[in-house]
């Protein structure tokens, strides 16, 4: 209803100017017979778009204006002007995400979308890209966010949302671009984009690659320290004839000093400086990521179209990283509290294999159009980690932390040595069928069998003595669906409603381990995945000629089957809770004039545990939540907001706004949440030439000490104020 508000407010002025010119035409042509018509030339670099009008998921053939779905797109544009380095910071343009901190062997970028978890539902191009490291944009055209369950779609997980990125493939538009970064964070980052058509090779073939070197602090923060570096290529064959090949290979490297932030002192994060740093400073994290794609489209016609890819990822990883903890009583005077240093270290493989093939087809049955995917995709993947604690490691002051101190413990013998192999094989259908012109129905189904082969070794995590081996096989068959009605009241206007489903099997992150605290517990190792339905009712606008997205929606999530401690089985979980998200979004994206352009959105999310076990004798069980307790991570206001405007033809300004209200790390007792926080940014471009110009964004300019990912041990605080100057290169 609001969407289409803004719909009719915007629509109305362009349609009263629509009517007074076309009264007054003829005068008008009479009195301009004898002018003459002034030509204007603009100099200077394009200016790209806020507004992306497609997915970069093939199975969604509709353009977003017709999916009925919330997606939230993030463009190139968005993300150059922005100064985005990671995906951490460009998820702050999508109000619905939430950011978890790291732990332990889960490392990487930590989404939550609508109060679920979604660091398993990373894609590109439509597949999953399993590894856990910190990603960079730099080999990305788009990121797209599309918000409630999707199974149908992507397979397993997917209850909050999925996070596809798509890539910078070879094109035909010769293309050569760099930019150099140097921000008051130490920040030096190099990026370069080289796109080249190749006449020996046939008709429609290029290359095209991108790079990325970075070595930056985080301002405010001591001794945290990012360092990678990067390629992406792309070869493609083909392009503009019925058969193309395109293969891509990406390579990330990041050799970072962790920061696992500061420890809570009992319920709340204790009150120290930001810049605080409890680790040691030759603390490391060390991520590997090589994909490698092979993609083959054949157009049999103009209705019928195979889309095939296979995809290789190999991930490494090693650390040893420190987590502060305090166990003094609370009360006690700060100055005399010791943090007990929480030390991990260990290595891990991960390596992702699948193949997924589509058919795309045009039918007529009668006066109903149907748009179809059909497909089938399977694979096998495998995590192999070594986990373990250093012991005897001296705390430090909480006050005066000493990074410099020499790290120094009594061993680090492995507490748990893992080794999983999972399968997967799947088999879907989806159709959109166009009844009227007013009028589209979307279905689909989809066919899930998920085995895993668990095998761990475990040792005394203080002696390192063998202590047994376990192994677990575990298969789960499930039927995931979608289904909407569309009404399309005007061409540029939709009203939807959908509902879908999605699962969460217990090995989703192809582990039984849930948690690296204690005994590695394998609490989940022989439940039935959660299973998750979710409703929404929206509508899409497209307006000002198609320049500016409003889009609003109304959504409820509903767990069924949480998993919750066993009341009769201590150490292990049941499916017996139940937990429910609802709320509404609304956004606008695109151009308010040809000099404007806007990117805003804003969500209120309702998450709750509405079913929890209770004892024999009626109380709560120990570690299960309360029925009305939050859902953590998951904030009941968020907004984000990125504008800007061309002054000139040669500077451009704008800003942006974050606003996150109350997020819970922890909804057991003890209670742990962090506070509500603004943050504030600016950004201005000048073009010197129309291959040459200078950019300088400034992040947090309040400089803010709020917190920006939490957990139930620890939270990071965000960035202060940051300045980041770019010498940008476009030929």
């Amino acid at each position: 209803m609001a969407s289409a508000a803004i719909a009719l407010v915007l629509q109305a002025p362009a349609y009263a100017e629509q009517q007074s010119a076309a009264a007054d035409k003829q005068s008008k042509v009479d009195n301009n017979a004898s002018r003459s018509i002034p030509t204007i030339v603009v100099e200077g670099a394009p200016i790209g778009d806020f507004k992306i009008n497609r997915s970069g998921v093939g199975k969604l053939t509709e353009p977003l204006r017709d999916t009925p779905q919330t997606v939230n797109t993030i463009s190139a544009e968005v993300l150059e002007q922005r100064g985005v380095t990671n995906f951490n910071d460009a998820f702050r343009s999508v109000p619905g995400i939430t950011l978890g901190a790291s732990e332990f062997n889960w490392q990487g970028n930590n989404p939550n979308i609508r109060g679920f978890n979604s660091r398993t539902d990373m894609f590109v191009d439509g597949m999953r890209d399993f590894g856990m490291y910190f990603r960079d944009p730099f080999n990305y055209e788009q990121i797209d966010v599309l918000q409630g369950p999707a199974s149908m779609v992507f397979g397993r997980g997917s209850t909050g949302g999925v996070i596809n990125s798509v890539t910078k493939e070879a094109n035909l538009t010769p293309r050569m671009s760099g930019a150099l970064n140097f921000g008051t964070d130490s920040t030096k980052r190099f990026t370069a984009d080289v796109n080249q058509p190749l006449d020996g090779l046939g008709e429609g073939a290029a290359v095209r690659l991108n790079v990325m070197g970075q070595d930056s602090g985080v301002a405010g923060r001591d001794v945290t320290k990012q360092s990678r570096y990067g390629f992406g290529g792309s070869l493609a064959l083909g392009l503009g004839t019925p058969t193309r090949l395109v293969v891509d290979y990406l390579h990330q490297h990041n050799n970072d000093i962790p920061d696992y932030g500061l420890p809570w002192f009992g319920t709340e994060v204790a009150q120290v400086p930001r810049n605080n740093f409890y680790g040691f400073d030759s603390d490391y994290q060390k991520a590997t990521a090589d994909i490698v794609t092979a993609k083959v489209d054949h157009d049999f016609s103009d209705d019928l179209m195979l889309h095939t890819q296979l995809r290789y990822g190999h991930y490494s990883r090693s650390n040893r990283i420190t987590e502060p903890q305090i166990t003094a009583p609370v009360g006690t005077p700060v100055a005399g509290v010791t943090v007990n240093r929480n030390v991990f270290a260990g290595r891990a493989v991960e390596s992702f294999l699948q193949g997924q093939a589509d058919l795309h087809a045009n039918v007529q049955t009668g006066f109903i159009e149907h748009k179809i995917v059909a497909g089938i995709e399977g694979g096998n993947e495998r995590s192999a980690p070594l986990m373990g604690f250093a012991q005897g490691v001296p705390g430090t002051n909480l006050l005066n932390p000493d990074e410099t101190a020499f790290f120094s413990s009594t061993g680090t013998p492995p507490s748990l040595i893992a080794d999983t192999h999972g399968a997967g094989l799947a088999v879907y259908a989806l159709d959109t069928l166009k009844l009227h012109e007013m009028f589209q129905l979307v279905g689909g189904v989809r066919w899930d069998s998920f085995r895993v082969n668990y095998g761990a070794t475990r040792y005394n995590s203080t002696t390192g003595v063998f202590t047994g081996a376990e192994r677990v096989i575990h298969t789960d068959k499930l039927f995931s669906y979608r289904a909407g009605a569309i009404f399309k009241p005007m061409e540029q206007g939709t009203i939807y409603f959908s509902f879908g489903n999605s699962f969460n099997p217990s090995s989703e992150t192809l582990t039984f381990v849930t948690s690296a605290r204690g005994a590695f517990p394998t609490a989940n190792a022989f439940l039935e995945p959660e299973k998750n339905k979710s409703y929404e009712i929206g509508t899409k606008w497209d307006l000002l000629d198609g320049k500016l997205a409003a889009n609003a929606a109304v959504f409820r999530t509903i767990k069924e089957n949480a998993r919750v401690p066993n009341p009769t089985t201590p150490g292990f979980n049941t499916l017996g809770g139940t937990q429910r998200a609802q709320g509404f979004d609304v956004s606008i994206t695109g151009h308010l004039t040809d000099r404007w352009q806007v990117m805003a959105g804003y969500v209120y999310l309702d998450g709750e545990v509405t079913k929890t076990p209770l004892a024999a004798n009626g109380s709560p069980i120990a570690g299960a939540p309360a029925v009305g307790a939050p859902l953590p991570y998951a904030p009941k206001n968020a907004f984000s907001l990125w504008t800007s405007f061309v002054v000139t033809q040669k500077i451009q300004v704008g800003g942006g706004a974050q606003y996150l209200d109350q997020r819970y790390a922890q909804n057991t007792a003890p209670i742990r949440a962090v506070p509500g926080y603004w943050t504030f940014d600016a950004f201005a471009k000048y073009a010197w030439s129309e291959h040459l110009a200078f950019k300088v964004n400034v992040t947090n300019l309040t400089d803010k000490y709020y917190y920006n990912a939490i957990h139930q041990q620890h939270v990071v605080p965000g960035a202060g104020r940051t300045a980041m100057f770019a010498i940008n290169v476009n030929y």
